[in-house]
């Protein structure tokens, strides 16, 4: 244990992080840089940590559309919200999920108007439920990047095993590489590298961030979460600046391998197949979001119950499409602190706790 505690603390060592906040400082590019973090969980570690205070004039961070809820679109939630509305049907979903705003209502809104929405932390818990309910329609609502698809895809394989027949999925599961490639290739930003995402890649690995730099010359380093991890990416990241070089590196080794988790892998692999995805401030993407195969098509909760959902509207005022696609800081939306807040999110950036609306609104 106490090895454990030892190693753990060098990840917040003070003597380390100014080792590593000199070596940004010397080799950052004279010219300037801009850095995306990719992640949410990063962008609030960042905010948290006060990190973007301890680089050195140029080098500036910039949030991307790397928190799940957030890139989730208006139509997905109110398909969802049409869902509720099935005979018979639990809603179950995460917590972020349920004050997420729709057109005209929210999962929590049509809770408080007697739909039952609960609440789970793992696609387990919503089988659980299924099994517990035999009279009623659970509907998970499968929402996440890579590291939280394969649960989704072990859960309707369990489900299929069972012979469960009153659970369903509405997938609004989407892969990262996709939405990266649309950030790096618009023509308004200027990104020079990236702070790639720990969590997703435990997951996917490195390989799928390798066009990035062959195609577009962009670095990428994937890191960690503690205030030593980020500094460690940034200082890989301007050195490679530095250097003049173009690589996916990794940083975070004791979470990922080149190669990712194979067997993750191959769970979505089996259960799922990609599609189109629409993201919030970033459209549709080909190939960024996941359906399910034929073989598993009965586990479709909008095949199955084909609801009837309301015309899309999007909320007047709300920047989070900007935000996300990182054409704006969240405190130049007009909204931000008078209008929005996490009382009264107008838009998902600031109802998520991954949100860097949320991030801005705690911490600037």
């Amino acid at each position: 244990m106490d090895d454990m505690q030892t190693e753990l603390a060098a990840f917040k060592d003070p003597q380390l992080a100014h080792g590593l906040i000199d070596a940004i400082r010397e080799l950052a590019p004279k010219s300037g840089a801009t850095l995306m973090e990719v992640c949410g969980t990063h962008t609030v570690s960042i905010a948290r940590n006060g990190i973007r205070n301890l680089l050195p004039d140029g080098v500036k961070l910039s949030s991307g559309p790397g928190c799940p809820v957030c890139v989730t679109s208006n139509h997905d939630i109110d398909k969802v919200i049409a869902l509720t509305r099935v005979p018979g049907a639990i809603i179950a979903t995460f917590g972020d999920m349920t004050r997420v705003p729709g057109s005209t209502s929210s999962l929590l809104a049509e809770q408080a108007a007697g739909r039952d929405v609960r609440i789970v932390y793992s696609p387990l818990d919503a089988l659980r439920l299924a099994q517990e309910n035999p009279t009623s329609q659970v509907i998970f609502v499968g929402v996440g990047f890579e590291t939280t698809t394969p649960l989704t895809a072990m859960a309707i394989k369990r489900a299929k095993a069972m012979g469960l027949h009153n659970f369903t999925v509405y997938g609004a599961h989407k892969n990262m590489p996709g939405a990266l490639e649309a950030i790096v290739a618009d023509p308004q930003l200027h990104i020079d590298a990236l702070i790639l995402p720990g969590h997703v890649s435990t997951i996917i690995g490195a390989e799928p961030y390798k066009f990035l730099a062959q195609k577009y010359g962009i670095p990428g380093v994937i890191t960690g979460f503690e205030p030593n991890d980020i500094l460690q990416g940034i200082a890989m990241i301007v050195r490679q600046l530095h250097e003049g070089r173009s690589d996916i590196e990794i940083a975070y080794a004791r979470g990922v391998m080149s190669e990712g988790n194979t067997v993750a892998l191959a769970a979505i692999d089996e259960v799922f197949e990609t599609c189109t995805a629409t993201w919030r401030g970033l459209g549709p993407i080909d190939g960024s979001g996941y359906k399910l195969r034929d073989e598993f098509a009965e586990f479709d909760a909008m095949q199955r119950f084909q609801p009837e959902v309301e015309p899309t509207v999007e909320h007047a005022g709300c920047r989070c499409g900007d935000v996300l696609r990182a054409h704006m800081r969240p405190d130049e939306c007009p909204l931000f602190r008078k209008v929005c807040t996490p009382e009264n999110p107008i838009g998902p950036c600031m109802v998520s706790s991954e949100g860097s609306c949320a991030a801005y609104y705690r911490y600037y």
